[in-house]
């Protein structure tokens, strides 16, 4: 049974070998750390939080971040990511919900997420769990050409 902790900086080459694994199941998502997303190199100090699911291996199998959004009645839920053999057992709700109550414990009422748009089960978790589309929509210009959608829940 995995369990959850802080990231230490350590574990970036088990988080970026999970986020990449995640990006292959929805061509044509590329991840290029160096490019795109160097603070993957340093989880622990990039962000304001980040958690990580551990297997019993000590394998990275999910993880999930949060940065503050200013003026700081909001948080991003950030770099939620879950391996595929343990879809659909819980563990994308435990990783929200560690961001939920830090949220909760820090007085800040709202929390916010972008999603790319093929990432379509990810989208049924997030309403599950009380998140719903703002409407809004971001692209990226990224070498991946991702658009996102915006989820609020309040």
């Amino acid at each position: 049974m995995p369990t959850l902790r802080f990231a230490r900086d350590e574990d970036s080459s088990g988080i970026i070998a999970l986020i990449a694994a995640c990006y292959e199941e929805y061509p044509p998502n590329v991840l290029d750390v160096d490019l795109e997303e160097p603070e993957l190199r340093t989880p622990a100090t990039s962000f304001e939080a980040f958690w990580v699911l551990e297997d019993e291996a000590q394998h990275i199998v999910g993880c999930i971040a949060l940065a503050t959004v200013e003026p700081a009645k909001r948080i991003e839920l950030k770099k939620c990511y879950v391996s595929h053999p343990l879809r659909g057992g819980g563990w994308g709700r435990r990783l929200i919900e560690a961001v939920e109550a830090w949220a909760a414990e820090h007085a800040i009422p709202e929390v916010e997420l972008w999603s790319d748009t093929r990432m379509t089960l990810a989208h049924k978790v997030y309403a599950k769990l009380g998140y719903v589309p703002s409407g809004r929509t971001r692209d990226l210009h990224d070498i991946s050409e991702t658009t996102e959608f915006h989820f609020l829940k309040i």
